[in-house]
């Protein structure tokens, strides 16, 4: 039998169960504006959009991984390109540029040509300090982690802020060694 290859973005996400863009757009909404009720603190709500964002990433990866065929990647650019142009495409609907390498090939930049999560909305100036998708942040950062990639993922522009563009920063902080739970007998 042949191997089965990896499916592209757009192919999965025909394939994929959807939910209406607005209601997911809104309820998103209504959680973030509920955290900053709860938690007044604008950075408090940064934090905590990370660690919920985490907590879906750390679940999401077998739905990817189940679903898009891919297999193990060869380095972190190919990782930076599967995010970009299948992870974000399968469950957003969008792609990603990679960019803005670094020399080591540990650092680059995903700039979303498209933000589902930010229809309908404009930050108030008491809200200058929030990153309003620090979910997705959260959500690769959790993901990558349970394939052995400690990571730092970061918002660099965000048009939310007045910025031309939505840019993350991923940043390859180390690859963690798979350790298996029984040694093989000798």
């Amino acid at each position: 039998m042949a191997p089965v290859a990896p499916r592209s973005g757009d192919a999965i996400f025909a394939n994929v169960e959807r939910v209406n863009a607005e209601l997911f757009t809104l309820t998103y909404g209504a959680i973030v504006r509920q955290l900053l009720t709860d938690l007044e603190e604008v950075e408090e709500v940064n934090k905590q959009l990370d660690q919920m964002g985490y907590n879906i990433g750390i679940r999401l990866i077998d739905e990817f991984l189940a679903k898009s065929n891919v297999s193990r990647c060869i380095d972190f650019k190919e990782t930076a390109e599967v995010i970009a142009k299948v992870g974000l495409k399968m469950f957003l609907g969008v792609t990603a540029n990679v960019g803005n390498w670094d020399a080591e090939g540990t650092t680059c930049s995903l700039i979303l040509e498209d933000n589902p999560l930010v229809d309908f909305v404009e930050l108030p100036d008491t809200c200058q300090g929030l990153y309003y998708c620090n979910i997705l942040s959260g959500v690769i950062r959790g993901a990558l982690e349970m394939v052995s990639m400690k990571t730092e993922v970061t918002w660099v522009r965000d048009m939310l802020r007045g910025d031309d563009a939505f840019e993350l920063q991923l940043k390859l902080l180390k690859q963690v060694p798979e350790e298996y739970p029984y040694k093989d007998d000798e």
